[in-house]
């Protein structure tokens, strides 16, 4: 009997393609996230679900979900999954890093190019058909060649955008707990600073640290304020790593002079006054959403859960490394 696979969300055919031959599926087809008591229920039976950063996976999820023993998440991040919880109860977790990398980059470029530049506000006005003519005074941007862009956590995606830096002379100032090879940050123009020397020397800061609890609300009124009032916040991270309520604030009073955000502290949901807000360019979570990316992340999922419950090995992208898994009496090895 095959095993049987729920997976929580639509996701592109390919990569559910890629599990037909294997698995009985319980798919959730629909493009809003699943209620959680459709989820709990669903997940009696399964040896492993495909789910997505919108689905918790927790104590509660566990209790609901016996006999599972793989979760493969449709993302980078995992601030979703209680890592410990699943490690303890060995159940495997794996996620889709360096897939997404270059469109992330590419996407936070554009936000910040959009922001500087003023180019969401031009095309409302030109829908509203406002444009009186080319006016020397209109729409006045920042440039951006040759300023200063500050990254907060310079992993991979933190070094493709600084990469993408070098190309319009940027210097990078980056922040994180670890620094990079001194050949890397030659080749990247980039010195590693204090969190609050970033902030105020930056003529932009990019946000691309993880979110956990150590950095929820990094990004908050006092760095705010301590920030050029030329300057621009750019999170296509994780939302709840900026203080919403306090960027709504340096905004309306000019603490800085823009942002561009592609996530959310209560997501779907926005700070009230931030859709108002001229100075701001406002995206639904799009920084992965190209059709090869996506394609890649469910291909990387779904490759894990054949890997382990079909092939009996290590998967890849094994978030938890050193989980026991269930009916297993040693450590996954961790090379493979």
């Amino acid at each position: 009997m095959k095993p049987l696979v729920v997976v929580t969300r639509n996701i592109p055919r390919i990569s559910l393609d890629l599990l037909k031959p294997h698995f009985k599926i319980d798919y959730y087809e629909r493009d809003r996230a699943i209620p959680r008591k459709d989820l709990l229920k669903r997940v009696k039976n399964a040896d492993g679900v495909l789910c997505l950063l919108t689905e918790k996976i927790d104590a509660e999820f566990f209790d609901a979900a016996p006999k599972c023993r793989i979760v493969a998440t449709f993302s980078v991040g995992l601030d979703h999954v209680d890592l410990p919880e699943a490690t303890r109860r060995g159940v495997l977790v794996t996620h889709t890093p360096g897939v997404l990398t270059e469109t992330c980059a590419d996407f936070t470029f554009a936000l910040l190019l959009s922001s500087a530049r003023r180019i969401v506000e031009g095309d409302r006005m030109m829908r509203a058909d406002k444009y009186p003519g080319w006016d020397p005074l209109m729409l006045l941007g920042t440039d951006v060649f040759g300023k200063t862009i500050g990254v907060i956590g310079f992993g991979r995606i933190g070094q493709a955008v600084a990469r993408r830096a070098v190309g319009f002379g940027m210097k990078t100032l980056y922040a994180d707990v670890q620094p990079v090879f001194p050949e890397i940050e030659r080749s990247l123009n980039a010195r590693r600073v204090e969190m609050d020397e970033l902030f105020r020397d930056s003529d932009f800061v990019c946000v691309h640290t993880v979110l956990d609890a150590s950095t929820k609300h990094l990004v908050n009124e006092a760095r705010l304020k301590s920030m050029k009032r030329s300057a621009y916040l750019i999170n296509a991270a994780r939302g709840p790593i900026v203080d919403e309520k306090a960027l709504v604030k340096a905004l309306k009073q000019g603490w800085i002079r823009g942002a561009a955000l592609d996530v959310y502290e209560r997501e779907p949901k926005t700070e009230p006054g931030l859709t108002k807000l001229p100075n701001v360019v406002l995206a639904p979570h799009l920084a992965s959403a190209s059709l090869e990316t996506r394609e890649g992340m469910g291909n990387l999922a779904a490759a894990s859960l054949v890997e382990f419950l079909i092939l009996g090995g290590p998967p890849k992208n094994l978030a938890n490394k050193d989980v026991i898994p269930k009916g297993r009496s040693a450590t996954l090895s961790v090379g493979a």
